[in-house]
């Protein structure tokens, strides 16, 4: 099992620690409900360093990554973020990424070079890296796997500007939602630092050098006491992300599941010029419609969903599975997501959830997000 640099801290913490994708990571220090709500309402931490992190570089980067992503790439100017996908050839998905476009730094702009920075789930960091690999063959492209020499923190909630913009001279409070800048933070040099985040809160994600990221950590504990900042766990990332309805690999989607039935369309982008593996599938979904599709829906039981239970029709039929469930601290209650035939999928049908022992849940299909 792998530690990240902040492993020493999170102990020191009293967090309690489990593997996550092959690493040893906080899953709680005080409390999920303690630390989402510190999050959701102030400030918190995360360490998210387990990520994986490619560079991708040359003269035909952006041919290459329009063909292995399903979003516009085009469409990005030096200093933004796109969310997106990679397809695989039957009709799933690879991962969900982000794609940096770094050509505004200087050491990076020999002419006719584009450099973009990816950033993958860490479970899949492995499998991503051999298919970009793969599929870089007959492109005119570098690849380099900056992983394990990059150290990543999110620094989440709506009062994440203020409190850090004194550990920098970059602009934070004006910074537009997925855009980035590169400069100096908590003494640090050659910091990346993100408006992004999977937290639905608001905040930043910064990017630094494996060695200076236990400074910054520390930089930032120390200046965030005032601002009633709270370290939070992995336990914390999730509620945070499904109250927001955003999607996790290995739960709601995954390698069988289209971005079309997850509600991913409109990261899907099938008018490009440039072909994709299974493009020609999902335009035949979208001109026939898909037969089952992502939904959130709040249960009306104290009883928690989880991922792999049943979900019937309220006359007994099977018509799906749930694939994320958690008690949401902000609304007090259970919810989820999961896949449903398309004719359940409509806001304010009704649902039934089939818990462990057979206990039934009654629930109601709701518009995404849930807050």
């Amino acid at each position: 099992m792998k530690n990240t640099p902040l492993t020493e801290r999170h102990i020191a913490l009293g967090a309690k620690m489990a593997e996550f994708a092959g690493y040893n990571m906080p899953i709680f220090y005080t409390s999920i409900t303690d630390e989402h709500h510190a999050v959701r309402n102030g400030v918190g931490i995360f360490d998210i360093s387990h990520m994986g992190e490619f560079i991708v570089r040359g003269k035909e980067a952006l041919r290459f990554l329009q063909h292995v992503t399903v979003n516009d790439v085009s469409r990005l100017k030096p200093g933004d973020v796109q969310y997106s996908c990679i397809p695989n050839r039957r009709g799933g998905i690879v991962d969900d990424l982000l794609i940096y476009r770094l050509d505004d730094v200087p050491e990076m702009t020999e002419e006719g070079i584009q450099t973009y920075m990816l950033v993958v789930n860490a479970a899949n960091e492995k499998k991503d890296w051999r298919w970009l690999q793969r599929m870089a063959k007959n492109f005119d492209v570098q690849l380099k796997n900056i992983s394990d020499r990059t150290g990543l923190i999110a620094v989440q909630g709506p009062k994440a500007a203020h409190m850090l913009q004194a550990l920098t001279d970059i602009d934070l409070a004006n910074m537009k939602y997925y855009t980035f800048k590169r400069g100096t933070f908590a003494g640090c040099q050659n910091v990346i630092i993100s408006a992004t985040g999977y937290t639905g809160a608001g905040g930043f994600e910064i990017y630094a050098r494996k060695g200076d990221i236990v400074k910054i950590w520390d930089e930032v504990m120390a200046h965030g006491s005032e601002w009633g900042l709270k370290p939070a766990g992995l336990g914390a990332r999730d509620t945070l992300r499904l109250e927001k309805g955003y999607c996790l690999y290995g739960n709601d989607i995954n390698d069988k599941t289209s971005p079309l039935e997850a509600g991913l369309g409109w990261i899907t982008k099938l008018n490009k010029v440039e072909d994709f593996p299974s493009k020609d599938r999902f335009l035949r979904q979208k001109e026939m419609g898909v037969k089952r599709k992502l939904v959130g829906f709040l249960v009306e039981d104290r009883r928690v969903p989880r991922h792999g239970y049943e979900i019937q029709s309220p006359q007994g039929t099977k018509i799906g599975v749930v694939t994320s469930g958690t008690h949401s601290p902000t609304l007090d209650r259970p919810i989820g997501m999961g896949y449903v035939k398309i004719k359940y999928a409509q806001p304010g049908a009704r649902v039934v959830i089939v818990a462990s022992g057979g206990k039934k849940l009654g629930a109601t299909v709701t518009k995404l997000p849930f807050l």
